[in-house]
């Protein structure tokens, strides 16, 4: 059996060598189709991968009370349909005093300046450090984690230190692998002892997520001075199942904050960490249907372009199916010989497809800084849409080279 499995898989191959310019365009015809598939379906599970990377490690049990929610609507310019007040610090701090559901830690912060610059010695960066002001809760609660030094205690923000906690980069650029810890920094000429760094996290949607320096709350705000400055409050319970309660708890607090009568409606909004994620990856659903019906096209004009390459074949090779014949092949043999030749070139296809949309998808992913994966389930499709091509392409053609008469066959010229 194995025998005559290789034989078919070498008359194939030496047919497919005699045709060779029809086969490359088949085989190419073939790959763009899988190409668009394997290629789509790389960057949607690249994609996917960035965000449940960038949101799982805030865990699913963490909601933030924000000005707008995640499902704010806007109009046909952008514009949001509903102005909230913005979240102000007397009510950020009201809302984290008077919230004291059982397991839950609050923290309050809000990004004093995008564009500080931070002096160490003679070096600096360039003005495009973010300065975030935060308490002791802030960095557990966002998912961030101290690989030097330590986080900010309770002693450190009630009395102002002027300690700060830098994110990775600083540690390569700003002090050239030197440990930073117990170094003095310089912001707007404020002294910062540098206490602790933090792990790298990377980029999220082009935006450096290790260019931060985190100093106590109250410092940032004597620094930097804006009017409508709004306030970030994250929550984080430690028992997941009491989340949704844990929300319905802090909207009662938020609103009593804002002294909402029971008939006005939520002026800011609530955003759990498991929703946002599950909204986002929600699209990556539409990029993956996109990629189905555009590859479905494709190899649906491959697979007449396949058919009728095998049955030019079939034509061509008349006379030498009729000496088969009459040297006794059998009908199934001449199927199968020819319907593996149409396996053999649509494997081809296949093939070079999946390394055209690797390629291609690595190349996207690397361009916006997406986490690259191996779409496994992709490459399995692959092959099995490739596979299904070569059956239904090659099905009619074996079955008419099979049936042709022997006698026929061999007077034909």
């Amino acid at each position: 059996m194995l025998g005559l499995f290789k034989e078919n898989v070498r008359i194939a191959l030496g047919s497919i060598k005699t045709q060779l310019l029809r086969t490359i365009l088949t085989v190419l015809i073939i790959a763009i189709g899988i190409m668009a598939l394997v290629g789509i379906l790389t960057v949607v599970a690249a994609l996917e991968n960035t965000i449940s990377k960038d949101f799982a490690s805030m865990g699913s049990n963490t909601f933030t009370m924000n000005q707008y929610d995640n499902l704010t609507r806007t109009d046909g310019d952008g514009e949001v349909v509903k102005i909230n007040p913005i979240i102000s610090y007397p009510e950020a701090k009201a809302f984290k005093e008077n919230f004291d559901y059982p397991f839950t830690n609050t923290s309050i912060s809000f990004t004093a300046t995008a564009n500080a610059e931070v002096k160490y010695e003679d070096d600096k960066t360039d003005p495009e450090a973010s300065v975030v002001g935060v308490d002791d809760y802030f960095i557990p609660n966002s998912g961030l984690e101290v690989v030097k030094g330590r986080n900010f205690t309770a002693f450190d923000i009630s009395n102002n230190n002027y300690v700060c906690v830098l994110g990775s980069d600083f540690e390569k650029n700003l002090f050239k692998d030197l440990n930073p810890i117990d170094k003095t920094i310089s912001i707007r000429g404020a002294k910062f002892k540098v206490i602790g760094v933090l792990k790298e996290k990377g980029s999220t949607f082009g935006n450096s997520q290790d260019l931060r320096v985190m100093v106590p709350i109250q410092v940032a705000r004597t620094l930097f001075t804006a009017p409508n400055i709004n306030y970030n409050t994250s929550v984080m319970i430690e028992k997941k199942e009491l989340l949704s309660e844990a929300v319905a708890n802090a909207t009662i607090t938020m609103r009593k904050v804002r002294k909402l009568s029971p008939i006005e409606e939520d002026n800011f909004g609530v955003s759990r960490s498991d929703d946002l994620i599950n909204k986002i990856l929600g699209i990556t659903e539409y990029l993956g249907i996109a990629a189905i019906i555009i590859s479905v096209i494709t190899i649906f004009g491959s697979s007449i372009a396949l058919m009728n390459i095998m049955i030019v074949s079939v034509t061509e090779r008349t006379r030498e199916i009729g000496v088969r014949k009459a040297l006794g092949a059998k009908k199934s043999t001449i199927a199968i010989q020819f319907f593996m030749e149409t396996i053999v070139i649509g494997q081809m296809g296949g093939l070079l497809g999946i390394i055209l949309g690797l390629l291609i998808g690595f190349g996207i992913s690397t361009a916006i800084d997406f986490k690259f994966v191996i779409p496994w389930v992709a490459i399995f499709s692959a092959f099995f849409v490739s596979f299904l091509v070569a059956v239904v392409s090659g099905l009619y053609p074996a079955i008419k080279a099979a049936h042709l008469d022997p006698i026929e066959a061999l007077r034909y010229e």
